[in-house]
């Protein structure tokens, strides 16, 4: 197969993602329809194949009266845009359709040498059982080859004159194949497991089936099993579903691709709804010995707290029960099982209130500069991986630094999670969990909710039932692997890193007024946190909040957003610091689509929740755009004016923006909770900022009026906004090599020495934030912000590479490699200085005992 180059085609591993966007829907499911409607003498169902476009909105094509998907006319000087849009588009499919192509390769391989065996005296499998296995694999592998190799060139000589319709009708006409091979999907997969406890041999094949990756990846190889890539062809058909409606979404009506695409949609989509029709939902069951039907209904990766410590679980919730297992230690080629941990039927289980918490097993939160630590490491350990896969022969390094990343992101998966999810059984025996996102919360607690509703009769499994139930989980569950960067396949999106703005404008659909306000969640690292919170608006049904918010993303691919209604009731308070007593009114999330939010304009959007509709706007700003300062053209104000420039003008030693916010933090934001870690509202930072760059008179008043995490966010703004660094351009490489040397007395010197080198103003302004920030750091008792919480927020933005150096980090592949490269670094130059004896301006210039060698 002939690779794509880099010019020919950019590996757009997002668009990916956006095509596999499977959207099971497996809440407020109903059991009694199920029962009614679905056949209930199998154990297991093909997964249910999602056929609409995806959730988010802007991808959806605009659909004429008369139902048929739509395009609308572009505009004269959106052709050139439109076809480009077309290119990458059809680049990322076409990507992805080289990794498809290589999966079913990789199925093929082990049929050739089987069927071979087939016919000597000593068979791994029977003729019958290699062709159930591998039913019409071989006829999907050359319709995609020739698919492939057919669209490649167009990609390659990309014009307008360029058609690609009648590949995609092609493609769609012979979806046939495909109907074969779904009629067969679940005898291939029973057969395979069957041969698989009844052959060692063919185990081993089955489970390590090895996948050579793209012509450009220098020959890195992956190994799946058998089971995940039987389920590829499945997942396809609707990755091209979601390609034709984009195409569409950038082809005019007036193109000769327009009514050939639409047709292949068509044709596309019939045979979605035919397979839907004819197999289950995605709803997996076991039969009970009384003849009923137990479904699963969720499971997932939760944390308990057990005998004081943290343990990873896999929890599982059926239609009558809730199961707590533990993935067991099995020997190398031994199929993986589930040791049951406990169960308790929903009928027995009651949530845990906050007056009963007092019982509860208290929860051993880590340092959060801990936490810190090692997403930065982690952060790194990716950059490593992206260069090593560059360099040849750098496959085994590849592995072992991706088991190494695995370990670290399961112990950040494992310490990160502070919310408290309490249950009990009948018996009053608690259980904890901690989670990371009250979101993900809710949906438990809802969904074991739902199912109480219905008449649950209590149950008591015995022993060979239990064993029985827990041995069918690893074949029922939905979630196979902990959410963690390294168990994603290489051409899922990276997500996206630098800085989320969003304005959360209103909300509607309050039956009566009270107390609202949203937080907004994002996920990085595996897991969501929350990230901001709007404030409350009292005794309303139609909030008007219309505050902004910058998010900072680390490898984001979903916005959550939360509704709250306040809870004043004062018994309630204070129970635990990390328990949420507000009622959620509703929740939603949306995907961020690059494509929409890499925007320079606002994307305004509706979350609908409840029956509650959340309006807010968005755009997103990469982190190497966010690394660039831009000096203001206005040199009257501060931002983004030289500090030189300023403290001339002020006749002063220290800008007064600088000496003003830290007096009224540490006069009323010391205590504060995660001050200056936390975002305070854009629009007041806005205000702020402005306010200081026309010297408002009333600047005190509006200081102490302002919420004071607003007033922390524009000291930080100030520094960032800086036309270069506070600790400069210039001795940035040589902060570097100092924080890096390993003799104390060098690194001293050194270190001293890059301070003396400061220009005063720089210096001055240095030192007095120095002193204000240890002293925020004695009160890490009351606000949580150690000296390395503190070191975390200011080191990338006080000392950051000049444009010109990071032009010369040629190692630097990609944005996420951006944010690790240096940053560990960066931190560590600022906690050098929190953590050494207090420094004096005056001793500083006149202390000799520092070499002064040129830097």
């Amino acid at each position: 197969m002939e690779p794509l180059s880099a010019q020919d085609l950019p590996r757009l591993s997002w668009i990916d993602t956006l095509y596999s966007n499977f959207n099971y829907n497996t809440d407020g499911y109903d059991g009694d329809g199920a029962e009614d409607g679905k056949s209930q003498d199998s154990s297991e169902t093909l997964p249910y194949i999602d056929e609409s476009p995806t959730m988010s909105p802007q991808l959806c094509v605009p659909q004429g009266p008369d139902g048929e998907a739509g395009s609308p006319s572009p505009l004269e000087g959106d052709i050139e845009k439109g076809l480009e849009m077309k290119k990458l588009v059809l680049s990322g499919f076409l990507a992805s359709e080289e990794i498809y192509i290589n999966q079913l390769e990789a199925l093929l391989l082990p049929m050739r040498p089987l069927k071979a065996a087939a016919t000597t005296s000593q068979p791994v499998l029977t003729m019958q059982q290699i062709e159930t296995i591998f039913y019409k694999i071989q006829d999907i592998f050359e319709i995609h080859k020739e698919f492939y190799d057919t669209l490649l060139p167009s990609i390659q000589h990309w014009d307008e004159k360029v058609t690609v319709g009648h590949l995609f009708q092609k493609l769609a006409s012979q979806l046939g194949v495909y109907k074969a091979f779904v009629d067969n999907y679940k005898n291939a997969l029973e057969t395979a497991e069957k041969c698989s406890q009844a052959n060692n041999q063919f185990q081993k094949i089955s489970e390590t089936v090895r996948v050579k990756g793209p012509k450009d990846s220098k020959d890195c190889t992956t190994t799946s099993s058998m089971e995940a890539l039987l389920y590829k062809p499945i997942d396809r058909v609707t990755r091209s579903t979601l390609v034709l409606h984009d195409l569409l979404k950038h082809t005019s009506k007036d193109h000769p691709d327009f009514p050939l695409l639409q047709d292949a949609l068509r044709i596309s989509q019939n045979f979605l709804s035919s397979i839907n029709e004819e197999i289950d939902p995605r709803r997996t069951a076991v039969t009970t010995p009384k003849g009923e039907t137990r479904q699963l209904v969720k499971d997932g990766f939760l944390v308990e707290v057990s005998e004081s410590s943290r343990k990873l679980r896999h929890v599982f919730l059926f239609t009558d029960l809730l199961l707590c297992a533990k993935m067991k230690k099995t020997a190398v080629g031994r199929h993986q099982q589930y040791e049951c941990k406990w169960y308790i039927p929903l009928a027995d289980l009651t949530f845990q209130t906050l007056d009963d918490s007092d019982s509860c097993p208290s929860i051993q939160a880590l340092p959060e500069h801990e936490i810190e630590e090692m997403k930065i490491k982690i952060s790194v350990l990716k950059n490593e991986i992206q260069k090593e896969k560059k360099a040849p022969k750098g496959q085994s390094r590849v592995e072992r630094l991706r088991k190494k990343m695995n370990e670290q992101e399961s112990w950040l998966l494992l310490h990160s999670p502070t919310i408290p999810f309490r249950i009990l059984n009948k018996h009053g025996k608690s259980y904890l969990f901690l989670l990371s996102s009250d979101y993900e919360r809710s949906e438990w607690k809802e969904s074991i909710q739902k199912l109480q509703k219905k008449d649950l009769q209590s149950c008591v499994l015995s022993s060979v039932e239990l064993q029985v139930l827990t041995s069918s989980c690893f074949k029922l569950r939905t979630v196979h692997n902990i959410p963690v960067t390294s168990n994603k396949d290489d051409e899922e999106t990276p997500g996206l890193y630098g800085f989320l703005h969003v304005i959360v404008h209103s909300a509607t659909g309050f039956k009566e007024s009270t107390n609202l306000y949203c937080t907004l969640e994002v996920d990085s690292f595996g897991y969501f946190v929350s990230k901001a919170k709007t404030r409350v608006f009292r005794d309303t049904a139609v909030p008007q909040w219309n505050e902004e918010f910058e998010i900072e993303l680390e490898g984001s691919q979903y916005l959550r957003i939360l509704c709250y209604e306040t809870c004043y009731d004062k018994s309630m308070l204070n129970k635990d610091n990390n328990e949420i007593v507000d009622k959620i009114m509703g929740k939603g999330q949306v995907q961020l689509d690059p494509q929409t939010v890499q925007s320079k304009n606002w994307h305004m959007d509706v979350i609908e929740m409840n029956g509650i509709k959340v309006e807010f706007s968005m755009k997103f700003t990469s982190r190497d755009l966010s690394l660039k300062r831009t000096p203001s053209k206005k040199q009257s104000g501060v931002f983004g004016v030289k500090i030189n420039v300023v403290t001339k003008r002020e006749r002063s030693k220290v800008p007064y923006i600088v000496r003003q916010c830290i007096e009224e933090v540490e006069k009323r934001g010391i205590d504060e909770v995660g001050i200056y870690r936390i975002s305070g509202v854009a629009t007041d930072i806005q205000a702020l900022k402005l306010a200081f760059d026309t010297n408002t008179k009333d600047i005190l008043m509006m200081l102490s009026d302002m919420d004071i995490n607003a007033i922390a966010g524009t000291l930080k703004l100030y520094f960032r906004e800086l036309p270069e660094p506070l600790l400069t351009d210039r001795l940035y490489p040589a902060f570097m090599e100092g924080i890096a040397l390993s003799d104390p007395a060098a690194k001293e010197n050194c270190m001293m020495h890059l301070l003396r080198s400061l220009p005063d103003p720089n210096l001055m302004t240095f030192l007095t934030l120095l002193e204000h920030l240890k002293r925020v750091a004695e009160k890490e008792p009351i606000n949580k912000m150690s000296l390395h919480n503190l070191a975390t927020v200011f080191g990338p933005t006080l000392l950051r590479p000049s444009e010109s150096e990071s032009a010369k980090g040629q190692h630097i592949t990609c944005a996420s490699d951006i944010w690790s490269h240096d940053v560990m670094a960066q931190v560590q130059v600022l906690l050098y200085y929190l953590q050494h004896p207090p420094i004096s301006f005056a001793q500083l210039k006149q202390n000799t005992l520092y070499f002064s060698t040129d830097v």
